[in-house]
């Protein structure tokens, strides 16, 4: 078990600091309820931890290979994530004790999000670079995947406990207005540093 440790707390870090992931589960959360929280988190983390398997399997191999096709996806991650933020940016506010609109992300736009997220593909590197080793096969990076998804749902779903926590602040369309826009610049610059630093 202790040889576990420093992997969990490396989930745990990886999971809980914030990121595109982490800022669309608080905005959703914030405006659309908890419940419409939970697929989102569930559908990243699910993702998140078979991006792990999957490069642990040698796909991660393939695309360090690729140095162009590594330099595309992350460009396409940070340009989807910024059309993500452009529409958070423009979303109409409104009180959050109404009925809200806009943009609501479930599972699949969650498991989606993960596999264009360039934060999420550094971390299953490095997870199978430092942590994981070939003797272990399949079911060794199975369980490292698996680890993940225990430790990244509760991480996300605090996220979304803060999302939540915001409404008794989001009581007028101008607050909830200046809330996404904060969000979408959240979302930007979580997603540009990932590319230019």
């Amino acid at each position: 078990m202790s040889q576990f440790m420093p992997f969990v707390l490396f989930a745990f870090v990886a999971s809980i600091t914030p990121g595109p992931t982490n800022m669309l589960v608080l905005s959703n959360s914030a405006r659309f309820g908890w419940r419409a929280a939970v697929p989102l988190v569930l559908g990243a983390c699910a993702s998140a931890a078979a991006i792990v398997l999957l490069v642990g399997l040698g796909l991660g191999e393939i695309v360090l290979r690729l140095p162009g096709v590594q330099q595309g996806m992350a460009w396409l991650g940070v340009a989807w994530i910024s059309v993500l933020a452009w529409k958070l940016w423009r979303s109409a506010g409104e009180a959050l004790d109404a009925e809200a609109s806009g943009l609501r992300i479930g599972a699949w736009g969650g498991a989606g999000l993960q596999l264009i997220n360039p934060k999420t593909w550094m971390m299953a590197f490095a997870v199978v670079g430092v942590f994981t080793t070939a003797e272990g096969g399949v079911a060794g990076y199975a369980v490292y995947a698996l680890l993940f998804f225990f430790v990244a749902v509760p991480c996300l779903a605090g996220w979304a406990a803060l999302g939540r926590g915001a409404v008794g602040v989001l009581r007028t369309a101008s607050a909830v207005r200046r809330f996404n826009r904060g969000m979408a610049l959240l979302l930007l610059v979580s997603a540009w540093s990932s590319l230019l630093l």
